[in-house]
């Protein structure tokens, strides 16, 4: 698993695509944060906080965790490298967690720069550290739960396909719709009475909660299960190709 993780780390960096997703992520929140006026910037709303970037940033990476995902499979699959793969003494399992965890450190990179939002929203308070600090930093690791759930989804769907374009729009639907399609089915008028359960298999009010500052420990098994879920499911995609050659 270490070996394809190296390997994929390695490789979002030789071709760039690492850098390009950092500095486009930055690149957005810090326009809408500092430069765009309107009611999304810090300096002309007057208030010192982060919920610029806690709303935005889950649709920034609701594009840019498929873009890195979607070659993961995909491209393995179209250039036959895959067998290679396969040819080696790792599993399935190892196979996916090795590309899955890359992409969630890709993640975390973007993420760690964000302290500099932090710092300066920190300071530019009227009353300088008066800054919401439980909420923050739950809606920091709220985001990056959200984060790696895109990335396990995008996983996915760059194993059903050897197509990264198909991969990146599967990928983008699946991901939207586990954050935001189950809030628009619940005021469905035959789900009434369970909205409440609806909502919560979406992953939008999970984050939310975190973003209150409340670690809740059923909000982190959400999590975790949904992105085991995805990942089993990509194994057993997997698996499925390779019982199909055996046949």
């Amino acid at each position: 698993m270490f070996a394809i993780f190296k390997k994929e780390i390695t490789g979002f960096f030789s071709s760039l695509t690492g850098l390009i997703v950092i500095i486009v992520f930055l690149l957005v929140n810090s326009l809408f944060m500092w430069v765009f006026p309107g009611e999304w910037n810090l300096l002309d709303n007057g208030y010192a906080g982060l919920d610029t970037l806690f709303f935005l940033s889950p649709w920034v990476f609701l594009f840019l965790v498929p873009a890195v995902t979607m070659r993961m499979i995909a491209e393995e699959k179209r250039l036959g490298t895959i067998e290679l793969i396969y040819s080696k003494p790792v599993t399935e399992r190892s196979i996916v967690y090795g590309k899955y965890l890359a992409s969630v450190a890709l993640v975390l990179l973007a993420l760690i720069p964000c302290l500099v939002f932090y710092y300066s929203v920190y300071r530019l308070g009227s009353v300088p550290g008066n800054l919401d600090k439980g909420g923050t930093w739950g809606a920091f690791i709220g985001l990056f739960f959200l984060a790696a759930v895109y990335a396990s989804a995008g996983v996915f769907a760059s194993s059903l396909t050897d197509n990264q374009v198909i991969a990146f729009i599967i990928a983008v639907l699946i991901s939207f719709f586990l954050f935001m399609g189950f809030d628009s089915f619940a005021y469905l008028p035959g789900l009434r009475k369970v909205d409440e359960f609806v909502i919560r298999l979406g992953i939008n009010e999970h984050y939310k909660s975190m973003s209150r500052g409340v670690i809740d420990f059923r909000d982190i098994v959400y999590f975790v299960a949904v992105i085991v879920i995805f990942n089993d499911a990509t194994r057993l995609v997997l698996l499925s190709r390779k019982w199909k050659k055996k046949s």
